[in-house]
């Protein structure tokens, strides 16, 4: 739920990583010798990335100029597929529609075709059906459809907008009311899990404190999600939490109040991966990772990556050994 449409910067426009990237670039040349600096494939503004973790190499599988939502990208059980949401024909919230995409970059298929906003979505386990948002009558409410987009219908309506979905086994998690929520993948046996203090409380930030973007480990039997705790900044300060699928047994996984979020889990259930929109007021969009315990956070992203391409929401390949995100490029 963090704003990360728009790139927070210091005040000449920087970003953590632009040291790094010249040193080695100063390094490349004052040597002339072996293989150039990496880059990143650049084409449209908006793009689909897949970024291996050991080597650091980097591809470009999907690009386009139009906007893809950045808060949401799923892989499908199979490994091949991934679902997200962007613009077509057209550059309101209204032209949101849902896509899917296979992970060598081919057979792009647009699911929905309507007028009204759709985003959020999110696979069953056995790949046959998404679950999604959509602005369809007075807030976001949750919708689920067949695979393929026919058969779209209303999930859950709490009466004002739901957010955030996630869907494992025959449990789906969202956001409703600033506070997580579990039900029933039939929409049935809707119950809040989390109570945060003063949920609902606004300050300088575009979220009041509360909680968001829930999603189940592996298993089904934890939620991680990140909490706004001090809203008293432009970016507001959140911080990583897992708890058992019911709500109980809370477990802060971070303490350092950066802007950060959209938490995803590897499919061994071992470690995670989120982005970290801001520290302070100074622009980051990087990736990091942390081992499910909260030990071992650190700063996945590459030194080359350049100041303006913003790192947003994430999703493991099937091994781990990849992580696909979706990059923003900053004009």
């Amino acid at each position: 739920m963090l704003d990360r449409n728009r790139a927070p910067r210091s005040i000449d426009g920087t970003r953590f990583r632009i040291p790094q990237v010249l040193a080695a670039l100063a390094v490349a040349l004052l040597w002339g010798c072996g293989p150039g600096p990496k880059v990143v494939p650049h084409e449209g503004r908006y793009a689909i990335y897949a970024l291996h973790l050991a080597t650091q190499d980097v591809r470009l599988l999907y690009s386009r100029a139009n906007e893809i939502q950045t808060s949401a990208l799923r892989l499908d059980a199979s490994g091949g597929t991934l679902l997200f949401a962007q613009k077509v024909d057209g550059d309101s919230n209204e032209n949101f529609e849902l896509c899917t995409v296979a992970t060598d970059g081919s057979a792009f298929r647009r699911l929905t075709a309507n007028s009204v906003w759709d985003l959020y979505p999110a696979w069953s386990s056995d790949n046959t059906r998404i679950a999604f948002l959509s602005l369809r009558r007075n807030d976001l409410d949750i919708y689920v459809m067949n695979a393929d987009g026919t058969g779209d219908t209303l999930l859950h309506d709490s009466g004002s907008h739901d957010g955030d979905i996630d869907w494992v086994g025959n449990s789906i998690v969202f956001t409703s009311g600033f506070r997580i929520w579990k039900m029933n993948d039939d929409g049935t046996q809707a119950r809040q899990v989390t109570s945060p203090a003063n949920a609902g409380q606004w300050g300088r930030a575009n979220l009041p404190i509360g909680d968001y973007d829930p999603k189940l480990s592996p298993d089904g039997t934890k939620i991680v999600f990140e909490r706004l705790e001090d809203p008293s900044t432009s970016h507001g300060r959140y911080n990583l939490f897992v708890a058992d699928s019911n709500g109980a047994g809370e477990v802060r996984l971070t303490n350092s109040g950066y802007a950060q979020g959209l938490p995803t889990w590897a499919h061994s259930g071992s470690m995670l991966a989120y982005t970290v929109a801001a520290i302070e007021e100074q622009g980051a969009y990087d990736v990091y990772l942390i081992d499910a315990d909260g030990t071992d956070n650190h700063n996945a992203t590459p030194d080359y990556f350049p100041a303006d391409l913003l790192c947003h929401a994430t999703a493991f390949a099937k091994g781990d050994s990849e992580l696909y995100f979706i990059g923003q490029w900053w004009e």
